[in-house]
């Protein structure tokens, strides 16, 4: 037997092996699928039978992907609970997309919010102490009536990390301060509204009430030009009657918190950390001042939020029914 002759008798043997073994390799199977897809996906109308095919394709593809909206709800101990948007796939949405995707799977699919039947709004008025618990995110709020050589390391951080937070502004300070209001808000800051000077909510009439909403509404929309629409009593005390002003009378929603750093008490910043730290989680609002802790302890309570997966932002945010994307 010659040699040319020897030559393709091994060529046809090692090519037979290579095909044996490249049809029992199980990512052909998905290649071939994908190939296959591909084909009637091409740019070109698409015929009964094949766009048939492509909608079991989406079905199947979107099983274990959607996710039912959560209804908002008054829960005994943490009062209103905002609800949360489901998702769904948008069936012709994705077969539009599928027709010129470079790759067909999963990856066409086309998502979109459900909102729950219950909204927040709905509930009437009630407190918030915390968002949805199923929402990865978190807000870092600031109360501000006094403490401002803290207030500029602050920002500093907050604009390191990226975070857009809330600063509920007493409005006598607003009047004090213009210019420190104005930067706060300049760094794109939500703005929310601290009763004007600093008041126990809870023990006054609700003439007073009224003034000290509506007096801290004014000057913030004039220094600022922003109406608030969330409302953070001072040292969280209040009663039904504030509540249904804030509400009723001003549109906006009274805001608790979840977790204290107790910053006021000049804590050791490591311990107040750690409290905090322990405490976080999905939906928490955490309540803070511009003390010299919170200013030496924010960049590790954010870093630790990140860490777990929570991601800081305004207060409205995080009380809003919206899926992160």
């Amino acid at each position: 037997m010659n040699k040319a002759v020897t030559f393709r008798i091994l060529f046809t043997v090692g090519c037979a092996v290579l095909l044996a073994l490249t049809l029992n390799y199980r990512p052909i199977d998905r290649y071939i699928e994908t190939v296959k897809i591909k084909s009637i996906t091409a740019d070109k109308p698409i015929a009964g039978g094949q766009e048939d095919e492509l909608r079991k394709k989406i079905d199947e593809w979107k099983q274990g992907r959607e996710e039912a909206p959560i209804n908002a709800k008054v829960d005994r101990v943490w009062r209103a609970i905002p609800g949360y948007n489901g998702l769904a796939v948008n069936v012709e949405a994705s077969l539009e997309k599928l027709k010129t995707a470079q790759t067909a799977g999963p990856g066409a699919l086309v998502f979109e919010e459900i909102p729950p039947a219950i909204s927040l709004e709905q509930l009437g008025a009630h407190p918030i102490y915390r968002g949805n618990p199923q929402k990865p995110a978190v807000s870092f709020m600031i109360n501000v009536a006094w403490g401002n050589e803290y207030l500029d390391t602050i920002l500093d951080t907050l604009d390191k990390h990226s975070v857009k937070t809330t600063f509920f502004l007493d409005g006598s300070w607003v009047k004090r301060y213009p210019e420190l209001a104005k930067k706060i808000a300049e760094r794109g800051h939500e703005i929310g509204n601290h009763a004007y000077s600093h008041p126990d909510m809870a023990k006054i009439g609700v003439e007073r009430m009224r003034q000290e909403i509506s007096k801290t509404q004014e000057v913030i929309q004039k220094t600022l030009g922003i109406k608030p629409v969330l409302f953070a009593p001072p040292s969280g005390s209040f009663n039904q009657s504030v509540v249904n002003i804030a509400h009723n009378e001003f549109q906006m929603k009274t805001i608790l918190w979840t977790a204290d750093t107790v910053d006021w008490r000049k804590p050791p910043v490591g311990e107040m950390v750690s409290r905090i730290e322990a405490k976080l989680g999905n939906g928490v609002l955490i309540l803070m001042h511009p003390t010299a802790p919170t200013a030496a302890g924010l960049d590790k309570m954010i870093q630790d939020a990140k860490k777990k997966g929570l991601m800081p932002m305004p207060v409205s945010e995080v009380i809003s029914s919206k899926r992160l994307r």
